[in-house]
C-alpha cells in the first residue's frame, strides 16, 4: 500500500493555481501531493544575440528553476555564486521539453523565460515544473495573442511530465520522495498531449532491468500523462491553445 493509499497507476492529486503572480504574463502555483511549485512566464521583446537573423526572424524560449532553501529538509544553500550542476541538468530539461512544442516562427522575435521555483519538495519536482511551466507558458501566449502580437498559433501540442518506478515486479507512477529513494529503477518521462514521447530518462539503481519491464514503465507513463493533460486543458479553459 502506497503511503497516500493511491493505486499503483494513480498520480497524486493535482492543485492548479492560475495567475497567482500577478506580475508575469503567464503563471501558476501547481502542487502534487506535497511538492508545490511557482511557474511563471515571462516574455521579453528581443531575443540572445546568437538567435538574431534579420531575414528569419524567430524566437527562443528558454527556462531557470531553483529550489528554494526551505523547500526541503536538510536546507537547500542558495545558489549564489554559480547554478550546480543539478539545477541545470533540470533547466535544461525543462527547456528541452518546452520548446519541443513551439512554433519559433510563429512566435516572432521574442524570448519566453519559463521560471520554476520549488517551494515545497517531495518528489517530482522537475516533471511537476514541465506540467506546470506549460500552462504558465500556454497563459502567456494567450496574452501575446490578445495583444494582436500573434497572427498564427504559436504552440504545436501540449506537453506533461511525470516519474515513474519499479518495486520489484511492479510500476508505480508519480513517485513521492519516499517512494523515489527505494526504486529499483527510476524514470521521468515527457510526453505530448497526443502521445508522442519528447524525452525519457530511466536508470537502474541496482540490478539492470529488461525491455519487457522498460515497456510496463511507458505504458504506465503515457497513462499518468493522459490525466495530467486532462488536468492541464480543465485548467486553461478558453487558453487551451489546441
Amino acid at each position: 500500500m502506497r503511503s497516500d493509499n493511491r493505486t499503483a497507476d494513480k498520480i497524486r492529486p493535482i492543485r492548479i493555481e492560475r495567475g497567482f503572480a500577478s506580475a508575469a504574463p503567464g503563471s501558476v502555483l501547481i502542487s502534487a501531493g506535497q511538492t508545490t511549485i511557482l511557474c511563471t512566464a515571462s516574455v521579453d521583446e528581443s531575443v540572445p544575440p546568437w538567435k538574431m537573423d534579420p531575414e528569419n526572424p524567430t524566437g527562443w524560449l528558454t527556462a531557470e528553476y531553483n529550489m528554494l532553501p526551505g523547500s526541503t529538509s536538510p536546507r537547500k544553500r542558495r545558489d549564489r555564486s554559480k547554478v550546480d550542476g543539478r539545477t541545470t541538468e533540470i533547466q535544461r530539461l525543462i527547456g528541452r521539453s518546452l520548446r519541443a512544442v513551439v512554433d519559433f516562427e510563429a512566435l516572432g522575435p521574442r524570448t519566453i523565460t519559463v521560471d520554476c521555483d520549488v517551494l515545497q519538495a517531495d518528489g517530482g519536482t522537475r516533471t511537476l515544473s514541465i506540467t506546470g511551466g506549460f500552462i504558465a507558458l500556454a497563459d502567456a501566449i494567450a496574452g501575446l495573442r490578445k495583444q494582436g502580437l500573434l497572427d498564427k498559433p504559436v504552440l504545436t501540442n501540449s506537453v506533461a511530465a511525470v516519474s515513474v518506478g519499479v518495486f520489484g515486479s511492479e510500476v508505480l507512477c508519480d513517485l513521492d520522495y519516499s517512494e523515489d529513494v527505494r526504486a529499483d529503477v527510476d524514470m521521468n518521462v515527457v510526453m505530448t498531449g497526443s502521445g508522442d514521447f519528447i524525452e525519457v530518462q530511466g536508470t537502474a539503481e541496482g540490478e539492470p532491468f529488461s525491455r519487457k519491464l522498460l515497456d510496463a514503465q511507458l505504458s504506465v507513463a503515457e497513462d499518468g500523462i493522459r490525466q495530467l493533460t486532462r488536468l492541464q486543458q480543465e485548467s486553461l479553459g478558453e487558453n487551451w491553445p489546441l
